[in-house]
Parts: C-alpha cells; sequence; structure tokens
C-alpha cells in the first residue's frame, strides 16, 4: 500500500492551524493510483454479499460509487443537511473541528440489506458513525467501514471498533 499512500500529499495547518490535512486529490488524479485503491477494496468485498454501497458526502462518493459499480449494486449517497429531496432521517455529529449534520432518504435501503459504508478517511469518528447510525434507523446492517485513510492518534477507528463495527483501512498516517 506504500505506492497508494506515497500519492497522498499532507497541506500543514488546513483548514486550521495543527491540522495536517491529507488530500487525496493527488492520488485521485493519478489514473494507477486511484484504479490501485478501488482495486483493493472491490478485491476484498467481492463475493462478500454486499446489497449496496453507501458513501458519505463527499469524497465517500468518489470511492463509493465506483466501488458500488464493479460490485455490481446500488450507490446510496449520505449527504450534508438540506441536499437532499424529500424526507429524510437525519443525526447530527461533532469532528475535531466543527458540529455538522447528515442525512439519508428514508428508505433509501431497505431493511435487512448488508451495507459497506465508504469514505476516504477517519479522523474522530463522528461523521461515520452518525453514517452507521443513518444506515441502521433504515432497518438495514452495515458489513464493515472501508475507509482509505486511518489517523489512529485521533481514535475514530477504534470508537467504531468500540461500538461493535468492522473497520477496514488501506493505509495509516501516524502523528505526521
Amino acid at each position: 500500500m506504500e505506492h497508494i499512500k506515497s500519492k497522498i500529499r499532507t497541506i500543514p495547518h488546513f483548514p486550521k492551524e495543527g491540522i495536517m490535512f491529507r488530500d487525496i486529490t493527488t492520488l485521485i488524479k493519478d489514473a494507477d493510483g486511484l484504479k490501485d485503491a478501488v482495486d483493493e477494496f472491490v478485491k476484498r468485498y467481492q463475493g462478500k454479499g454486499i446489497d449496496f454501497v453507501a458513501g458519505i458526502e463527499s469524497r465517500g462518493f468518489i470511492f463509493g460509487s465506483v466501488i458500488a459499480y464493479q460490485l455490481g449494486v446500488g450507490f446510496v449517497p449520505i449527504r450534508k443537511k438540506g441536499k437532499l429531496p424529500g424526507e429524510v432521517e437525519t443525526v447530527t455529529y461533532t469532528t475535531e473541528y466543527s458540529t455538522d449534520t447528515i442525512e439519508i432518504h428514508k428508505g433509501a435501503l431497505p431493511p435487512g440489506a448488508n451495507v459497506l459504508l465508504v469514505d476516504d478517511l477517519i479522523a474522530t469518528g463522528g461523521s461515520a458513525l452518525a453514517a452507521a447510525e443513518l444506515i441502521e434507523k433504515c432497518g438495514a446492517k452495515v458489513m464493515e467501514v472501508a475507509l482509505l485513510i486511518d489517523l489512529p492518534d485521533l481514535g475514530g477507528k477504534k470508537k467504531l471498533e468500540e461500538k461493535g463495527y468492522k473497520v477496514f483501512t488501506m493505509i495509516e498516517f501516524e502523528g505526521e
């Protein structure tokens, strides 16, 4: 996975002082880097009984939709507040630098569906935990949470695991 990690740039002090932002745009603009990352996810989940892939806005859409396509299943967006028309389920959560609200369409996932939850990165775990809660509000099951990047110093992956979720992360950036 080092070849994938090497394609992700770090931008110090963004969006605020002290944050080391892991920018995936340098990975996804590289055709081989994007293909390698998606192929790793697809290889892991092919034939595992996934019914839907749900992706967290916005970078979870990039990987989630392509993974869903490759697995031959539907993609369900989990969006920021006010972006979905119609009736929605809503969860508010706290991140390392803000409070946010995400939503999913009511009925977007059928009860009992096996869902792969995808995002680009896990820091404190707030958005992933909120998204998992939304999936469960639909009556579906989170089969696993798949993330390109883990920032283990911030403890998000551990929080998800403590809540009983299986978590897969492709690469880590520790204290860098």
